[in-house]
């Protein structure tokens, strides 16, 4: 029962909506909050760079094949099932609710989790940790650049280059330092993981409660009712449901082993909170991005306990094989 139950953080980010609700950044005091989340969101990318081991990400380059896969999956399948939501009609999904969703579909995939559940379930943890850290990579350039295209597609707008180029100096800069200094303090902020867990989560935090704080002070919460809300709950059960299921049988068809399939599935099916937060105030930088993440923040609990079911069963119908192999070899004769 507790894996349907909401972790720390899905809580801690529901009390930062309420508090945003309640007490909304506003003059003065949301100009410095916003500089100081600036900052906290370099410092959260710089920490990623310097985590990420260079040896784990050349030793997993070589299963080419299992990487681009899960980039596929998370740049292409993903965005065009986006594409195809915009179909609903806004009278059903309100016009800013769907760019949000669409949003969703443009973001890389998670790290921490996918290689959590990836490990869990018995899968390829060394090709989850280097296909879910090139997701992430690659999505600083292929977020942006996919936000442009689809939304002007849409007719829905975009972003400016200027948009890009603050991804490359705010986001991309930081974490290219920390890959640079890895060799030197990526041992120690690895070993040192639970101390500065909440500058990750505290970052994300900041940025939730600026963007809902500015969305509540336009408004948000008289624009859309306890109907758009669940309309976009069932669209993100309905993806996330799509995409699993064309990752697990997709894998299987293209002839992977199991534990390649379980790192497809755990890797091309998720969407990044910690990176999407930070890139959606950056790339609508200006804008009331409260209608933007909250698509976003939604999936995230969803994906967590859709995964959590699923990668409990991919690890009993590993235990029962082990155990059938076993009695197998005992009932043989020798």
């Amino acid at each position: 029962m507790r894996r349907f139950l909401p972790d720390t953080f899905t809580i801690l980010l529901v009390c930062t909506v309420i508090l945003a609700s309640l007490l909304p950044a506003s003059g003065i005091f949301a100009d410095y909050f916003g500089v100081a989340t600036g900052l906290a969101i370099a410092l959260l990318f710089f920490l990623h760079g310097a985590r990420l081991s260079s040896d784990v990400v050349i030793a997993g380059i070589l299963h080419w094949r299992l990487h681009l896969v899960i980039l596929l999956t998370t740049f292409v399948i993903f965005p065009l099932l986006g594409m195809a939501l915009g179909l609903i009609p806004d009278s059903i999904l309100p016009q800013p609710l769907y760019l949000g969703i669409l949003f969703l579909c443009v973001l890389p995939s998670t790290v921490q989790s996918s290689i959590a559940f990836t490990s869990m379930a018995g899968g390829n943890v060394p090709a989850a940790i280097c296909s879910a850290s090139a997701s992430n990579i690659f999505g600083m350039f292929l977020t942006p650049l996919l936000v442009g295209l689809l939304f002007s597609v849409g007719g829905h707008g975009g972003f400016s280059w200027d948009a890009l180029e603050q991804i490359l100096l705010q986001l991309l800069a930081p974490f290219v330092a920390g890959q640079i200094l890895q060799p030197w303090i990526g041992g120690w902020i690895r070993a040192k993981k639970k101390i500065l867990m909440p500058v990750d989560r505290g970052s994300i935090l900041m940025v939730v409660y600026l963007a809902f704080s500015t969305a509540v002070v336009e408004g948000l919460w008289h624009t859309f009712s306890v109907r758009d809300i669940a309309v976009v709950v069932v669209l993100d059960m309905l993806l996330l449901a799509i995409v699993v299921l064309l990752t697990m049988h997709g894998s299987r068809l293209l002839g992977f082993n199991k534990a390649d399939e379980i790192t497809i599935t755990f890797c091309g099916s998720k969407k990044s909170l910690a990176s999407g937060v930070p890139m959606a105030s950056v790339i609508f930088a200006g804008q009331s991005i409260g209608a933007i993440v909250l698509p976003l923040m939604l999936f995230h609990q969803i994906q967590l306990m859709v995964c959590a079911v699923i990668a409990q069963k991919y690890a009993a119908a590993a235990a029962h094989r082990i155990t059938k192999e076993e009695a197998d070899e005992a009932a043989s004769p020798a």
